[in-house]
Parts: structure tokens; sequence; C-alpha cells
């Protein structure tokens, strides 16, 4: 039996141009599950040989990967030992089921490359199912979100990462691949006008509107109100202790830390105070109904009668979502409170460190700079205007007239006082010169500075005759 001839990866083909054309087949795609080709024209054939074998090289070391070790089998390792919220665990688990396992899952970690990821991000952001593009019953195209596809590229390099510690990879194609850019996300605070609607709204459940104040006057996250208990406030000091944060997952609320892990001391006003401490009073009264004595332990907000559970961030997301529909405000999202209490602060002229350490931002406020730049700019005119205005002015510089101008005011009062009558002629452009120390280009000048101003008439090769000063004639109707 004849040995079997093996299946060439690749071959050249002359071009009706002369040229030459070497073509290797460099695999299946898996985003198309078209075949992928490898080409590279040459003017002559020996350079196309030589051209084939390159490809053909690169296509091997795409090929051969240090181990067999497929995309999913590397994300799934990577999860087993990454430290990950627990909110944070449930929203990576959704992307690499929907998105990541459904295109990468079973192909070898060692053939994925930079041109397929950033390929697939751009088909992300045109459907989030994607589709091939082209019109089917019942299917809209909805794009997925620059910072939802951003995810998805950090689940795969840091996952792409571990394997190349792990030595399963030489290189991480992630690691070169580029991501979306990161959606520039605008403040949208509610305005005095929509605040105090809120407020007002609010205010029909103590409680509730308590909590809007509290979140409007400090900034504080959801997670952050969420967890506040009664032994962080000092009402004897006036302050608040913000140190913990709570995180909602489907095991429940979790507690954890705050997100930039800093705590933070936060100063409150008198009136604040006060209804603080009105709404502890309220809570020891309850207590003593049900004969529960009051622990500092205690959440400041709960909905449970012995105040130790905390409601849930998403419910009081959703809550405020329900009001703001009601009043039909511009942004329902909580999180806009928390922008007003920024943007009044850096409307009112507080330094930026100090409202980044209110809010709980780090980077000695560099995060608050990026975030509210349009507000501090307003601010810096503010301040710029306020500072001209204390700053003594200075006079205002005055002209000095120039020797025509001189000149001319001097034959200006001789007409005027009537030492010039109508009719007068004169001196010639030298005898002015001569009188008054001057150019004779000056005395043209002056004359004719008196002219435009219609006291002397000038004709060629002749004396300027005065005409007499302008009068005003007065029509009475």
């Amino acid at each position: 039996m004849p040995p079997q001839k093996r299946r060439s990866r690749g071959y050249i083909e002359e071009l009706p141009s002369g040229s030459f054309r070497a073509e290797v087949f460099a695999g299946i795609d898996p985003l198309t599950g078209k075949k992928r080709k490898l080409r590279e024209t040459c003017k002559t054939h020996a350079e196309a040989k030589k051209a084939l074998t390159k490809l053909q090289r690169q296509v091997d070391e795409n090929k051969q990967p240090k181990s067999s070790i497929t995309v999913g089998q590397a994300v799934a390792q990577w999860l087993e030992v990454a430290d990950l919220q627990p909110t944070t665990q449930e929203r990576y688990d959704d992307l690499i089921r929907l998105y990541v396992l459904p295109t990468f899952g079973h192909l070898q970690a060692g053939k994925l490359d930079a041109e397929l990821l950033e390929r697939f991000y751009a088909r992300l952001q045109r459907c989030r199912t994607l589709c091939t593009g082209r019109p089917r019953p019942g299917h809209e195209c909805r794009p997925l979100s620059a910072s939802t596809t951003r995810k998805v590229h950090y689940i795969l390099r840091a996952a792409l990462d571990r394997a190349v510690r792990w030595r399963h990879l030489g290189v991480n194609p992630a690691a070169i691949a580029q991501a979306p850019a990161p959606s520039k996300a605008e403040p949208d605070p509610p305005s005095a006008d929509e605040a105090a609607a809120i407020l007002n709204e609010a205010w029909r459940d103590p409680e509730w509107g308590l909590l809007l104040w509290l979140t409007m006057l400090i900034g504080p996250r959801r997670g952050e109100i969420s967890a506040l208990r009664w032994h962080d406030v000092d009402l004897d000091r006036a302050t608040v202790w913000v140190q913990r944060s709570n995180t909602q997952s489907k095991a429940g609320v979790v507690e954890k830390s705050t997100k930039t892990d800093r705590k933070r001391r936060v100063a409150l006003d008198p009136h604040t105070v006060e209804l603080l401490r009105t709404q502890r009073d309220l809570w020891i009264s309850r207590l003593a109904a049900l004969g529960v004595e009051f622990e500092a332990e205690g959440f400041v907000f709960s909905p449970s009668p012995d105040g130790r559970t905390p409601y849930a961030p998403r419910a009081i997301s959703q809550r405020y979502r329900r009001l703001a529909v009601r009043l039909k405000l511009r942004s329902t999202r909580l999180h806009s409170l928390r922008h007003y209490s920024a943007t009044e602060l850096v409307a009112a002229g507080v330094d930026i460190r100090t409202v980044a350490g209110r809010l709980g931002h780090g980077s000695g406020g560099a995060t608050t700079l990026r975030v509210y730049a349009a507000w501090v700019e307003e601010a810096d005119r503010r301040a710029a205007a306020t500072i001209a205005t204390v700053l003594p002015q200075p006079k205002p510089a005055v002209r000095r007239s120039g020797p025509y101008e001189l000149l001319a005011a001097a034959l200006r009062q001789q007409i005027q006082d009537g030492s010039l009558p109508p009719g007068a002629l004169l001196p010639t452009m030298a005898e002015l010169a001569v009188a008054n120390s001057c150019a004779v280009g000056t005395a043209h000048r002056a004359v004719s500075l008196l002219r435009e101003e219609g006291l002397v008439e000038v004709s060629r090769g002749r004396r300027a005759v005065v005409i007499g000063p302008r009068r005003i004639h007065t029509t009475v109707r």
C-alpha cells in the first residue's frame, strides 16, 4: 500500500501580475467558524518560498503552547485562588458564563492572540449575543457597554496571567490586547429644587428622610449607610465614623471594609446631631416597649424591630428609585445624592482634600478632581473673581497728547474765544511750525484735525480759513 501523502499546510501561487503569493492555513476562527489564512505577496518565487517558511513557523509557534490548557480551564484555575468579594464573584461568574466560555471555553489558551480578543471586544460592543449582524426575526442587537466589556477583558487577562505564572503559557495575549476605552460617566446630581423635593417627600417617613438627609450631607455609598451602627455615631463630638460597608449577594448581606479600605471620621452640623439624637431616642423607646435593651451594636437604619438587621443595599436603591420616578427626577440613582454632597462642597469653595476625605476618595484628592472637574473649575472662577474685588485696582493710564494735538488744541481755543473769528486766515504751515517749534508735517496734521472737526476750511494752494465753532441747532416741536 503506497504511503499516504501528507497534507500541505501552505502553498505558493502565481498571480496575474507576475508576483507570487504564499498562503498558510492557520486554523479555524472561533468567532466566525471560518478558516484563517496567513498570506504574503512577493516579487519572486524564491522570496515567496522564504515567506512560506516564515508563515509556517509563525503558525507552529502559536500552535505549540507549553500545555494543552484551554481558556476555560485557565479561567477556572484563576477563580479557585482569586480573592474576590461575593458580589464581584457573582458578577464575574455571569460574565464568564455568558461571554467567555461560549466563545473561548474549549479553545487552547496558546491559540488565543490579541487580534482575536480585540475582534471579540468589538463584536460584543455591537451585539452582546455575538450575532452575525444579519437581520433575524425577533432579534434586536443590544451592545455590551464599554465598562462591562472591560470587565470581560480583565477576567481574561487575570486568568491568563495566572496561567503564565504557572507555566501553562509562554505569553499572555490579553496583556497586549487593547481593551475598550472606559466610558466617562459625568456626575448628575439633583438640583437644589430637586433635592428639596426629595427630602420633602422622604420626611413622610422620618427614618427614610433621615437616611436620605445623611446621604446628602456626608455622601456615603449605599453600602456604607447600610452598615452604619450606633457606636459609629458620636453625638457629643458631632461626628460619624465610616469604617464598614455592606455588600449584597445571593448569600445575603455581608459586611466588609469600605470600597477604598479608607476609614474616615466625618463632622456633623448641630441640626443633624439633633435629628440623630431624636432617632436614637425613638429606637430606645421602641426597644423598651419590646422589653429589649438598647445596644450600640444596633444599626442606625434597620427594618427589624430589634435593630439588629441592616437594610439591604439594593433595597435602599430600589426605594429611592421609586421615589425618583414618582418625582420625575433626571437621575433615579441613589448614588446621585453622593454626587450632590460633593458638588455642593466644591461649589462652596471647600478645598479638594477635605471633600475627598469626607467622601472616602483615595489618591490625595486626584479622584475627586477627575470626577468633579467641572465644578472645581466653576469654583475656581468664583475664587478668582472674589480675589479681584479685594485687590487694589490700578489707576487708569492717562494718554499723553501728541505735538499735533497740542497745536490743534491751541488753535481751537483761539477760534472758540474769538481770537480767530470766522473768515480769518490761519498762518501758513511754515509760520505755524516756526511759531510752535515743530515740524511742518506736525502743523499739517493739526490743521487737518481742525478741518475734520469743521472749524476750518482748507483749499489746495490757499491758506486755511476759519469757519467758526460748530453750533448745535435745536428744533422745538
